[in-house]
Order: C-alpha cells, then sequence, then structure tokens
C-alpha cells in the first residue's frame, strides 16, 4: 500500500523541521522503505499507525526514531579514494610543512554516519604519518542521529561492511574479530571524539580547523540552508584550511568566499584570504 499524502506532509515536514532535510515530492518510497521496520519495530500498522502515534506525541522517543532512520545515509571505508589519496598525497604533507611549529592538527568530520568515514581518516594518518604521533591532534565526528553515533564509538563493523572498501591489511592491522563481527582497535577509537551535532544549528566551540569533511550531505539541504552550513564551516575554518565535499556537492553559486582548488584527481574547498 503507498503511503497516503497527507502522512508523507506530515513526516517530510517533521524531518524537515527536525533536521532541516527536504523530502521532496518523489520520495515516498525512501519514506516506506526506511519507516516501515520502525512501524513493525513499534507494533503499529504501517505508516498510517505510525503517523498516528506521532502525532499523539511529536517531540518523544518515536520522532527521534523517524529522524534517525530518515538521516541514516549510505556510507563504507575508503568511499569513493580519491579524497583520501588527496589527503594523503598533497593535504596532510603540505599541514606538516605549515604547521611543522605548532604540531597542532585538527579535524572535524560532519555527518560521520556509521564511523567507516572517520576511521579512515585515522587509518590514514596512522598508516602515512607516524610522526603525527608526536603531534596534539583533535579529531572531531558528529552526527545527529543517536543510534549512528552509538555504532560509530563501539567501532564494530560486519563482515559484509568491512569487505566493502577495507584493504584486507588495515583489518589485519587496524581490527580486532569479536565473533562473527570485527571491532576498531581502541588506539583507534580513541583518536576521534564522537558528539550530537545537527548541521543546520549553530555550531558548537570549535579549535579552528585544517581539515573538514563534509561529504554527501549538502546534498539533502535546500539553498538557504547549504548556504547557512557552508557560512559557519568557513568561520570554523583555519584561513588556509582544507574543505572536503562530495563528488556532486559544490560552493559554486553556494558560497562565493571559498574557492576550488584541483588536489590530486578530486576538488577540495578553501577560504578566500582577505
Amino acid at each position: 500500500m503507498s503511503i497516503a499524502q497527507d502522512d508523507f506532509d506530515y513526516l517530510r515536514t517533521l524531518v524537515r523541521q527536525r533536521s532541516a532535510i527536504v523530502l521532496e515530492t518523489g520520495k515516498e518510497y525512501l519514506v516506506e522503505s526506511r519507516l516501515a521496520p520502525l512501524a513493525r519495530e513499534v507494533g503499529v500498522e504501517g505508516i498510517s499507525g505510525l503517523v498516528m502515534l506521532l502525532r499523539t506525541d511529536p517531540r518523544g522517543q518515536i520522532s527521534n526514531k523517524v529522524v534517525d532512520a530518515m538521516t541514516t545515509n549510505e556510507t563504507s571505508f575508503f568511499r569513493d579514494l580519491n579524497p583520501f589519496d588527496a589527503l594523503r598525497l598533497k593535504v596532510i604533507p603540505d599541514l606538516i610543512a605549515a604547521r611543522g611549529k605548532d604540531r597542532m592538527l585538527n579535524l572535524w568530520c560532519g555527518a560521520a554516519s556509521s564511523g567507516q568515514e572517520p576511521y579512515t581518516i585515522a587509518m590514514t594518518l596512522r598508516e602515512h604519518f607516524p610522526q603525527l604521533n608526536e603531534w596534539r591532534i583533535r579529531f572531531l565526528a558528529t552526527d545527529i542521529s543517536k543510534e549512528m553515533l552509538r555504532r560509530s564509538r563501539a567501532g564494530i563493523y560486519s563482515q559484509l561492511e568491512v569487505n566493502r572498501g577495507l584493504p584486507a591489511k588495515y583489518l589485519v592491522k587496524y581490527f580486532e574479530q569479536k565473533g562473527a563481527e570485527w571491532q576498531v582497535r581502541k588506539d583507534l577509537r580513541d583518536m576521534i571524539e564522537f558528539s550530537e551535532l545537527n548541521l543546520a544549528q549553530p555550531l558548537p566551540p570549535m579549535p579552528k580547523l585544517d581539515i573538514v569533511f563534509l561529504r554527501n550531505v549538502l546534498i539533502y539541504f535546500d539553498l538557504a540552508t547549504k548556504r547557512d552550513i557552508l557560512a559557519r564551516v568557513r568561520g570554523a575554518l583555519h584561513p588556509e584550511g582544507y574543505l572536503f565535499l562530495g563528488g556532486s556537492e559544490t560552493t559554486l553559486n553556494v558560497d562565493d568566499q571559498f574557492r576550488r582548488e584541483a588536489c590530486e584527481k578530486t576538488f577540495v574547498y578553501r577560504p578566500i584570504r582577505k
């Protein structure tokens, strides 16, 4: 049974109010596929029953679970690869040269989902830049979903998940087998501070950031929200910092205070120096 228009309108209004994510007409199938399991979990009849429950308590735990379900996005280790090659071959070497006196590095991975991206970055640092072990590194990773943050902090992945993009030598070196699953080693988990953050709201206090990964999330926001997010990110970036976006995302015609630079086989975005 297809989702009723009134129910779809209610749900997309709820999701937009809570996360700023826009569910356009035509995304009914996505709502059904993401929320049907939740409806079964809470014991109601389909999406209509879920909406009826939400109307009685729009700010309760069920509402949180709906937002979690609708903001959980596809991810994998070393996804798209080129940004991590750029990080390894160009960005980190340049920052090591520029920050040699202070020996400090601040990173932020926004929309971290279930943690594969921040752990990929952490493995890249450990594998290729042992000199950073002597540096003060602050690595923040955030997401709006409490469930995704719980998974990220635990760092436990299925065999299928570690088979997607993770080199075998990294699995052996940076993971421990836990029954049928694999857990990121504690020393790597301890590199990263995971915390809850809604990108559409003001950023918490942060150090000046050298590297920001904000990939494959701006596509879910309207233009005004994208501009607000990019302005906040730009304010948090070090003047010589680097912003990584998804392959289909850009600051062009959104925030003219960034310049786009070719970097290996991808692009990075950097604040325009005044």
